[in-house]
């Protein structure tokens, strides 16, 4: 019995194709911008799965960062790879390395910093981190330097990813008492909720045509976002209308963690779990 099943779903025929399975604990795919590989993490290394029918994915080298969660993201140019990692701070920090490997460079100061997306530009980072005891939204210039903050302690804020237009940053919140999503302008401004549905809403991803956001509901009564657990892959327009879902799994935590959808806007990649003996 595998433990992981990479996984790609066709929004035009509704129906998954198995890309690859294996007994080892894979998280997270990303889809590269020219569409040839998904980037994944495996015990802090990461791991470039090609779909040109390779048989198993090949290691990238990310240098002294072997620490590596399942925090990630390849650049819309496909040039660069942001990773948040361990290792140095014994916190996550975020790094950015050239796709093919190489050595990481620090862009975050402030730890704990957890990367989520990158602006269409690729040239900032949305990010969620923990100041104090505030786990809130944030952005960066790939440079480093000063991080904008935007949202203020409102319970906790997670998962956030751009619109395709950079308008806004899309991201899941518990401040209406249940994790949700709301979006927020990408310069700053008040927050505005998106769904208002009797599940957990977690990780909102936007399609590249900016049409639908893909995204993962738990329980209403799952606090946190554990794998392991029966959940559901929904899809909605980006003002929350027309939500339906797509399919149900065993998954959660690792599932669908980050921006993963295909290119062309018709398919995108998640992780289906299976049960530990």
């Amino acid at each position: 019995m595998p433990r992981s099943s990479i996984e790609i779903f066709d929004l035009d025929s509704r129906k998954s194709e198995v890309v690859w399975e294996t007994e080892a604990l894979f998280e997270a795919p990303n889809w590269s911008p020219c569409g040839s590989y998904l980037l994944l993490n495996s015990e802090g290394r990461m791991y470039r799965l090609m779909l040109d029918g390779a048989v198993a994915p090949e290691v990238v080298d990310t240098g002294f960062a072997v620490e590596c969660k399942n925090d990630h993201g390849i650049s819309p140019d496909g040039e660069w790879l942001a990773v948040s990692d361990k290792i140095v701070f014994d916190k996550s920090a975020i790094y950015i390395l050239p796709a093919v490997g190489g050595e990481p460079r620090l862009v975050t100061d402030n730890l704990p910093s957890y990367w989520h997306g990158w602006s269409p530009d690729g040239r900032r980072f949305a990010y969620c981190g923990i100041r104090d005891v505030f786990f809130d939204i944030y952005t960066i210039g790939i440079d480093g330097g000063d991080e904008q903050r935007l949202t203020f302690g409102e319970e906790r804020s997670d998962g956030p990813d751009y619109s395709p237009d950079g308008r806004w940053i899309y991201f899941n919140s518990s401040r209406s008492g249940r994790m949700q999503i709301w979006r927020v302008p990408a310069e700053g401004g008040p927050a505005e909720r998106i769904t208002d549905s009797s599940y957990a809403d977690w990780f909102p991803h936007p399609s590249p045509a900016g049409d639908k956001i893909v995204f993962l509901s738990y329980d209403g009564d799952v606090f946190d976002h554990p794998r392991d657990l029966h959940v559901r892959i929904r899809m909605m327009d980006t003002d929350g209308s027309n939500a339906e879902t797509l399919f149900e799994l065993f998954g959660g935590q690792g599932t669908m963690n980050l921006p993963n959808w295909a290119p062309n806007g018709r398919q995108f990649a998640y992780v289906r779990y299976f049960p530990v003996a």
